[in-house]
């Protein structure tokens, strides 16, 4: 039996943006120190630390002083070095592993990896040059998309390739050395389940819940999804899997696409708190970030049980031009707002989201679009 982490104890955190903030909320009610290890300072986890550590990633000698001065570790993005993981393995145990981070930074190895274990994932091909582009648009046809192997998300480092005249033209603006090219799924819609498992192997689970995305980027999630009842199996039956197979200690997400027949094939996955699952906090008896909190710290898992239907709706940096008026906002009742932290608000970029708790998913999902466009009447 794994030696439980327990209340007092201080728990890191690699990267410190507004997951790793609402995980430190988490662990502070929960009676444990944070401390936050990113290139930043003044950050939305730093906000909310006991410590935050502001070194570079490639600082070997600050990581292992980071790793030494609190007793697990785990990550809000996956974009870390996999030379951080292994100087901290040394002497502190990272949760998600260093080996389940590897996976999920490179999309061929995990495609790869997912397709090796039996799981359904669209057809796919290793790119690396504009003539194997070429090719692999000729073998899955068109549309097709191409994305970079690593470093992209919200859209980034993507592209589709509708003709394959535009392999060329769409490599030299990926300027990359490895990509993946991916047959394009016509879903009708896309959908989250995040898993959480301990060290003991107890699984939980949060979903399906279902997104909808606005410039590639994350808008509004509902939940329950309302998907059928075999589909919803499914995409939980994956996760679990997933889970199982990787021996992930830890919050994991599963992004995936419900097709018109309600077959579910999986997108990608991300080894931490998902921004659909921001809803958990309010609509579930114990959100994804205590569940991270539990997890890593070798606990019993809480009830993931849904209180009420409930939506959530990304606010982000666009909506500060001119400021947000949030008096209106706070004249709603049942409107919860979250904010992150950030000062400077740019474009696309995540200051904070609403959750609403209705009778109806339909009923919360009117009621969050309407509250974040009250913002600038």
């Amino acid at each position: 039996m794994t030696e439980q982490i327990l209340p007092g104890a201080t728990l890191g955190v690699l990267g410190s943006g507004q997951l790793g903030r609402m995980f430190g909320i988490a662990a502070r009610r929960l009676g444990y120190r944070l401390h936050v290890y990113s290139p930043d300072s003044g950050s939305p986890a730093g906000q909310v630390a006991d410590r935050e550590f502001s070194a570079r990633y490639d600082d070997l000698d600050s990581l292992s002083e980071f790793a030494r001065s609190v007793d697990v570790v785990t990550f809000e993005f996956e974009n870390v070095p996999s030379a951080v993981t292994d100087c901290i393995e040394r002497s502190t145990p990272v949760r998600p592993s260093g080996r389940v981070l590897g996976i999920a930074q490179n999309r061929l190895v995990e495609k790869s990896t997912l397709q090796n274990l039996g799981l359904p994932v669209p057809g796919f091909r290793a790119v690396r040059s504009a003539s194997e582009l070429n090719d692999a648009v000729t073998q899955l046809g068109t549309p097709c998309v191409i994305k970079t192997a690593t470093c992209g998300y919200d859209g980034k480092g993507q592209a589709i390739i509708r003709a394959a005249v535009d392999c060329e033209s769409t490599w030299q603006q990926l300027n990359t050395a490895e990509a993946i090219a991916e047959e394009f799924v016509p879903f009708e819609c896309e959908v989250s389940v995040i898993g959480v498992r301990n060290c003991e192997g107890q699984f939980t689970h949060y979903g399906p819940f279902r997104n909808t995305h606005a410039n590639h980027i994350l808008d509004v999630t509902v939940a329950p999804a309302g998907l059928r009842e075999t589909t919803e199996r499914a995409a939980v039956e994956i996760t679990r899997t997933i889970l199982e197979q990787l021996d992930v200690v830890g919050v994991l997400c599963v992004e995936m696409f419900v097709t018109t027949d309600g077959q579910v094939l999986i997108n990608e996955l991300a080894p931490r708190p998902h921004n659909s699952g921001h809803l958990t906090i309010d609509a579930h008896k114990c959100c994804q970030f205590e569940q991270q909190v539990r997890s890593i710290c070798g606990l019993p898992l809480g009830s993931s049980e849904q209180i009420a239907p409930a939506a959530m709706a990304n606010l982000l940096g666009d909506l500060w031009n001119p400021p947000p008026e949030w008096s209106k906002l706070m004249e709603r009742p049942g409107v919860q707002l979250h904010l992150y932290g950030k000062e400077a608000a740019r474009p696309g970029r995540k200051m904070g989201h609403l959750t609403v708790l209705d009778e109806t998913t339909e009923l919360a999902e009117a009621q969050v679009r309407e509250a974040r466009s009250s913002l600038h009447r």
